[in-house]
């Protein structure tokens, strides 16, 4: 059975300068609407973390079949996101790893994600499974047994599932380019990017 996806949307874009970085358009569409439409097309089920009171995300992900939580200390940084996120997959799927994908990556595909699922599963399904960029830096998606996931529900701060995952045994699988990498934190960012892959403004 293939992994639950969190999509961890919480955060404020503080460098966008005014913008939603998850709403600026990729293929067509709202960056996040695409992140969560790849999810749905590798076969998980997707679950949406987005800020309290954040209409215009909610509105980005409207007709998807995606599972929405808000998250009402998302200031507080990743951490309480994803601590959000796991409270919710252990009380409805407390047996199905977590796979996290990071909603600033446009670069990641479906495929992308089906080839970490096939790596976690070939690992027995009990190693934290982690995308690397052609470099080897890690980047998303995530996988997390199960067994993780009571470490990943006391998460805070902004550090992400680091300190969880420090004394893990890591299974990587390497992905073309900078797509499991490559995050568009500023306008900067999306200006290059675009002008690199030849995508519209």
């Amino acid at each position: 059975m293939n992994p639950l996806a969190v999509i961890p949307a919480a955060g404020s874009s503080s460098r966008m300068r005014g913008r939603d970085k998850l709403l600026e358009k990729v293929d067509g569409m709202p960056l996040l609407r695409r992140q969560a439409g790849i999810a749905i097309e590798s076969g998980c089920e997707v679950v949406v973390a987005i800020p309290k009171g954040n209409v215009a995300r909610r509105e980005a992900i409207g007709g998807l079949a995606v599972t929405m939580i808000e998250v009402e200390d998302a200031a507080e940084g990743l951490g309480a996101t994803l601590r959000a996120a796991t409270l919710h997959f252990m009380q409805f799927a407390p047996d199905r790893a977590m796979l996290i994908l990071l909603p600033d990556v446009p670069g990641i595909t479906a495929s992308d994600i089906r080839s970490a699922i096939e790596r976690f599963e070939a690992g027995g399904g009990d190693t934290p499974t982690r995308a690397t960029d052609a470099e080897g830096r890690p980047g998303t998606p995530l996988i997390v047994p199960p067994r993780l996931l009571p470490q990943f529900a006391k998460l805070t701060g902004d550090e992400g599932g680091r300190a969880v995952l420090k004394d893990e045994t890591i299974n990587f699988v390497l992905l073309q380019g900078d797509r499991a990498t490559r995050d568009l934190d500023t306008p900067e960012d999306w200006k290059a990017w675009r002008k690199k892959y030849g995508a519209p403004t």
